[in-house]
């Protein structure tokens, strides 16, 4: 199944039609609501895609699990980019590289609330490791709400070279640690988030990878009021990346 990708959900299909993403063929559930297949059926057929009506039973059994709303389709499988392209887009809309690096993110919808936020906070691009991290499949895809097919993501083999390559080539790299010193709000991290800037943030449970926080520039951390000092990871990552936002526009 490497060589296909099921997106299902209203949402996140017709952003995937939207964004040009190669679809194969949609299946509808003959009973599903018009209003939530005709944009989908009418896009389709601007597309020249196959649109097939089959028993909702079907579309259980193709995608289990899924939130499928009565749509499914078969896609070609996400498209990750180079690291290149990231920094490139980033010089394409004359901006100073805002880059997200995520050192094993395990969880899918973590990962897919985190793409999420990134397309709203003008994120560049995400980089994730091709081991031990959730790739781009279709339960990111629906948690990210069609935001995955506007945020570029690319996938190395080692975080760690790539850091040092974004370093080499002025990239300010920030790590998210509880125990660090210094505060996302304090006055020293102003400057460093409005240039180029990427932004590490660890594992769900053991944070960042010991290599990845020795190679980071910075660390910084969210100031913690209660008792419990871990936040959700996409909850974390949500936070610095307004905070760079913030920052970004009040430099304007």
């Amino acid at each position: 199944m490497e060589d296909q990708e099921w997106i299902a959900g209203k949402h996140s299909l017709l952003e995937a039609l939207r964004a040009g993403r190669t679809i194969n063929k949609i299946w509808v559930a003959e009973g599903a609501q018009k209003h939530l297949t005709q944009p989908i059926v009418m896009e389709a057929k601007n597309r020249g895609i196959i649109v097939q009506f089959v028993d909702k039973r079907k579309l259980d059994q193709m995608a289990p699990g899924l939130q499928h709303q009565g749509v499914v389709a078969q896609a070609a499988p996400y498209a990750y980019v180079e690291v290149e392209d990231l920094l490139a887009r980033a010089a394409e809309r004359g901006e100073a590289p805002f880059l997200l690096v995520l050192d094993e993110i395990e969880d899918p919808h973590n990962l897919g609330s985190i793409l999420r936020t990134a397309e709203c906070t003008g994120v560049h691009g995400v980089i994730i490791p091709k081991r031990r991290s959730a790739a781009v499949t279709a339960t990111v895809s629906k948690t990210s709400a069609g935001a995955v097919e506007y945020v570029p993501v690319a996938r190395v083999t080692n975080l760690v070279q790539t850091m040092e390559q974004l370093k080499e080539g002025g990239v300010w790299v920030v790590g998210t640690d509880v125990a660090a010193k210094d505060e996302i709000y304090s006055g020293s991290s102003g400057n460093i988030f409005t240039g180029p800037v990427a932004i590490v943030i660890g594992n769900e449970n053991k944070g960042m990878g010991r290599l990845v926080r020795e190679t980071c520039d910075v660390l910084l951390k969210l100031p913690m009021n209660g008792q419990l000092n871990s936040l959700n990871a996409s909850v974390a990552a949500g936070v610095v990346m307004y905070e760079v936002l913030r920052r970004r526009r009040a430099e304007g």
